[in-house]
């Protein structure tokens, strides 16, 4: 887990791709959304390989949370949870540096994090906490689509502000939650702040080298070339994938996180 520790290299983990967001409906509803949610409406994104139904995907609208879950609620978590706590915590389900940061079980320690993301968590514990709150973790889908939306007051292109991003280390004391960008979904911090779990984090799993793998697997190899890719290049995607594939539930990282999603009924 060592290099996971490099904000770079999460960044190659955690990004399927560098989609080009295409929203097709508006924000608003008769219902209003969720406390501390925002409807998502439907629409669809460029994909970064060529698949048998072309290069974009269609993302069915959602609530997601304005903001990453933070330490303080996560507290709530865990006291009302004592199974999740820094001690007791199974270590099927988290690494030895589960809520590290932490200064007890119960007890976050430095009040300047309270409204800061929570990270040092696993996946595990990041859907426990999901359903917890009568949500889930939204898809890798949903998370692309939502995190490649233009931005608001910042005329670069998201690209450009994830590259910015990934140049410059992890602050020791991690600002509070909506400090960063804010993107035309109203929702904060997609880029800039941590990286966050998805529910189907290892939905593209490969298992063995380029020279003996079939199809899409093989393509996403960096020493494999570039058939299968819509965006030939986009080198950093061929990384994401290759990182991707070091990331197991049970891991914990000092800049990874997570937000909740919702069904839109």
């Amino acid at each position: 887990m060592g290099i996971l520790k490099n904000r770079f290299l999460i960044a190659f983990v955690l990004l399927f791709a560098l989609p080009v967001a295409t929203v097709t409906g508006n924000n608003s509803t008769k219902n209003p959304a969720p406390a501390g949610m925002v409807k998502i409406p439907g629409g669809q994104y460029s994909m970064f390989f060529e698949n048998k139904a072309g290069k974009t995907m269609k993302v069915k609208p959602f609530y997601l949370d304005t903001r990453a879950v933070t330490n303080a609620e996560y507290l709530e978590f865990v006291k009302a949870n004592p199974k999740w706590s820094k001690s007791k915590i199974s270590k099927l389900f988290a690494d030895a540096g589960y809520l590290k940061h932490w200064k007890g079980d119960y007890n976050i320690g430095d009040a300047k994090i309270n409204h800061s993301p929570v990270t040092n968590v696993s996946w595990y514990a990041a859907n426990a906490y999901s359903k917890w709150k009568n949500k889930r973790l939204p898809t890798l889908s949903e998370w692309e689509f939502v995190g490649n939306t233009p931005l608001v007051n910042d005329k670069r292109p998201v690209e450009k502000v994830i590259l910015d991003w990934y140049s410059k280390p992890t602050p020791a004391t991690l600002p509070v939650v909506g400090s960063t960008f804010k993107n035309k979904l109203n929702v904060f911090d997609m880029h800039g702040l941590i990286w966050e779990w998805v529910y189907d984090f290892n939905s593209v799993v490969m298992n063995s080298d380029s020279r003996s793998n079939s199809a899409i697997q093989r393509d996403l190899f960096c020493a494999s070339g570039s058939f299968g890719a819509a965006n030939k290049e986009d080198y950093a995607a061929f990384m994401r994938f290759a990182f991707r594939g070091s990331l197991k539930a049970k891991y914990t990282v000092s800049n990874l996180g997570f937000r909740c999603a919702l069904d839109f009924n």
